[in-house]
């Protein structure tokens, strides 16, 4: 298995079923899995902030950074590679509380809901998820089966 790495404010695609993509430290930050079993494409986003407005300069240069700009252009790739709506399994990861102990810039949580606002306007719902909490995640998708991998606090465990 080769292994494709999503670094923060990062996007990949792929419809080979060789490959793992994976993405390390989610803290506040969105993990999002999309998978199409027909089609066997998987996609996965690392998304640091919720909306782009907040600078839209960097937006342009760097989409995949916020939830808003980042989550269009992962399904468009997903299309693009043959997966169907109809057939996507959404997951979503992350999004801790980790230096924001008193709550006050509430990062993950917005993050979580500018996804959700998304989809629901789409008419896609997430499957599964494993979000909030105090830990940082590593999470994986295995592209030939569509299985997701969590390791977080010691522990590996299947979305």
């Amino acid at each position: 298995m080769k292994t494709i790495l999503v670094s923060i404010s990062d996007m990949k695609v792929s419809n080979n079923p060789e490959e793992v993509l994976i993405t390390y430290s989610l803290g506040s930050c969105l993990g999002v899995i999309i998978y199409d079993p027909v089609a066997r494409v998987a996609g996965m986003l690392h998304s640091m902030l919720p909306l782009s407005k907040i600078d839209p300069h960097k937006a342009k240069i760097s989409p995949f950074m916020f939830v808003d700009t980042g989550i269009p252009m992962l399904f468009k790739e997903a299309y693009r590679l043959g997966a169907e709506k109809k057939n996507i399994i959404v997951k979503a990861v992350g999004c801790s509380s980790l230096l924001d102990e008193k709550g006050f810039f509430k990062i993950g949580e917005r993050n979580f809901t500018v996804l959700r606002k998304l989809l629901w306007k789409n008419n896609i719902l997430i499957e599964k998820q494993d979000i909030g909490g105090s830990q940082s995640r590593t999470v994986s998708i295995i592209i030939e089966s569509g299985d997701v991998k969590i390791k977080s606090g010691g522990k590996e465990y299947l979305l």
